[in-house]
């Protein structure tokens, strides 16, 4: 195993995301919080300031992204590419939400940071490539359309119940598994109403023959 003092500077931003959010519970995503975690590692304060040159939104950069990999060995360990897709998606949102609850007052500071309207841009970045995360790990091989449409709805779905544990005081988050299962069923009955319609090639635009048509008319 590398020691800290000898991490290239992408193998020690690794090494602080996981001992940060613990500091930031008290010091908030701050140089204090990064002083700690350096200090936890037994690395000089300014070479993990290196790390993170944008301050605060790349430590929470930082630490979705450990999050993301946890997220992928729990959902591996889990067999998830042999669950139906119901069940994937249920198994990604709640393996997330799992590894980012550990350190829960950490994630209300974090969430309060991406929520300023100076940092909307990179709050969404990071929705989508969590969402981007699951659905890999789930085994998704979508593609065109069906990659992005896949990613917005399970972006969306997440968001929702993230805001929805935040406020659930239930034991073993029971009514945040609940408001889960609700919107996943949503998210299904779209799915099958959307495969139920039948296309009529009849009620399409078509500018053949719609110039049949005003050819026809000019004619009579």
């Amino acid at each position: 195993m590398i020691a800290p003092i000898d991490m290239t500077l992408d193998e020690l931003r690794d090494a602080l995301a996981v001992t940060l959010p613990a500091h930031a519970v008290f010091d908030g995503w701050s140089r204090t919080a990064l002083d700690g975690a350096a200090t936890e590692l037994g690395v000089p304060a300014d070479r993990a300031a290196l790390c993170f040159p944008g301050g605060a939104i790349d430590m929470i950069d930082a630490w979705f992204a450990m999050i993301d990999r946890s997220m992928a060995a729990t959902l591996e360990a889990q067999g998830v590419r042999g669950m139906k897709i119901r069940a994937r998606i249920r198994a990604a949102v709640l393996a997330r939400l799992g590894e980012a609850a550990r350190h829960p007052d950490a994630l209300r500071r974090a969430l309060a940071i991406l929520g300023r309207p100076g940092n909307a841009r990179r709050a969404a970045k990071l929705g989508w490539r969590a969402a981007d995360a699951m659905w890999r790990a789930a085994g998704d091989s979508s593609v065109d359309f069906a990659w992005y449409s896949k990613r917005a709805t399970l972006s969306a779905v997440y968001a929702a119940t993230l805001m929805a544990w935040m406020d659930d005081d239930s034991e073993g988050f029971v009514d945040t598994h609940a408001f889960l299962d609700r919107r996943i069923d949503d998210v299904m009955k779209i799915e099958q109403l959307k495969a139920r319609i039948k296309v009529d090639p009849d009620r399409h635009f078509s500018p053949a023959r719609f110039l049949g048509r005003l050819r026809y008319r000019a004619g009579r």
